[in-house]
């Protein structure tokens, strides 16, 4: 990058001597107290930011070098060791990122190399957070299918089971024999039974009517029956219904004496003419 050896350096934070900068590591870390910045949570973990130079006098990366200086001496008086009676050594450490920091920034060309640097450094840490985010979300995918796939397993088996008419307790005991989550086989096997339930109650709603009409039906063929029956015995017990059956089962002679005297008479007539 055109720096001398005393303005080599692996990454956006330098370690400051006396008018210079020399080589120091790259690292990210969390925003210390002093910064009054929050950290950042995504995922229910916390996210470390990467903690600037800026950031260590609580300016943006666009300040002047106005609005560096105030808060250089706003910062340096919050933290020097002099007025932190009893953390002087948090205080001291403090006191001196804030003195590197302002000596970095309030030299135009180091400044330049600094944000440089920072720049780079950001866009490498941003693609690096964007592949994590990027792999979480493919093995979250990942459980979320195989979780969606058991449960569907569980549920089909638990249909089967219902179909073959047993009953809600009967498939919470299959779904445990399965290694189903206690919670979970509850839960499936309450809405399964309910389901079933609900499908049994149209067919028997539709075998009701069907039932009420055949017995009806059968109750008026009875009563048809029985009317036919009463009928038919009150006309026998009738007195002109006796009187036929009598005549009617009387001998021929006894019932037609007149008939029976002019067959006599015809045979003797027949008798003489032979």
């Amino acid at each position: 990058m055109g720096l001398g050896p005393a303005t080599q350096m692996a990454g956006p934070f330098f370690i400051r001597t006396p008018g210079v900068l020399r080589p120091g590591h790259f690292t990210i870390k969390p925003f210390s107290a002093c910064y009054d910045r929050p950290q950042s949570q995504k995922h229910g973990e916390v996210e470390q930011a990467m903690a600037t130079l800026y950031d260590t006098l609580g300016v943006p990366t666009h300040a002047t070098d106005e609005e560096i200086k105030r808060a250089y001496r706003k910062a340096a008086m919050k933290w020097h060791p002099d007025r932190n009676s009893g953390a002087e050594d948090v205080a001291r450490a403090t006191f001196q990122e804030i003195k590197d920091a302002y000596a970095i920034l309030s030299d135009a060309a180091q400044r330049k190399v600094y944000d440089a640097v920072y720049a780079e450094q950001m866009r490498s840490w941003e693609a690096q957070h964007a592949r994590q985010r990027k792999s979480q979300a493919e093995r979250e995918a990942a459980s979320r299918a195989a979780d969606e796939a058991a449960y569907a397993e569980m549920v089909s088996l638990a249909m089967r089971f219902a179909d073959e008419g047993h009953n809600r307790d009967v498939l919470f005991g299959v779904l445990l024999g399965r290694r189903c989550e206690a919670r979970r086989a509850a839960q499936i096997a309450d809405s399964v039974s309910a389901l079933q339930a609900a499908r049994r109650e149209p067919a028997k709603a539709e075998a009701e009517p069907v039932a009420a009409d055949a017995s009806e039906s059968a109750d008026s063929s009875v009563a048809t029956e029985a009317a036919a029956a009463k009928d038919d015995a009150a006309a026998q017990a009738s007195p002109g219904h006796r009187a036929h059956q009598d005549k009617r089962e009387e001998p021929v002679g006894d019932t037609h004496p007149a008939g029976a005297l002019s067959g006599l008479w015809f045979q003797f007539l027949n008798g003489l003419r032979l």
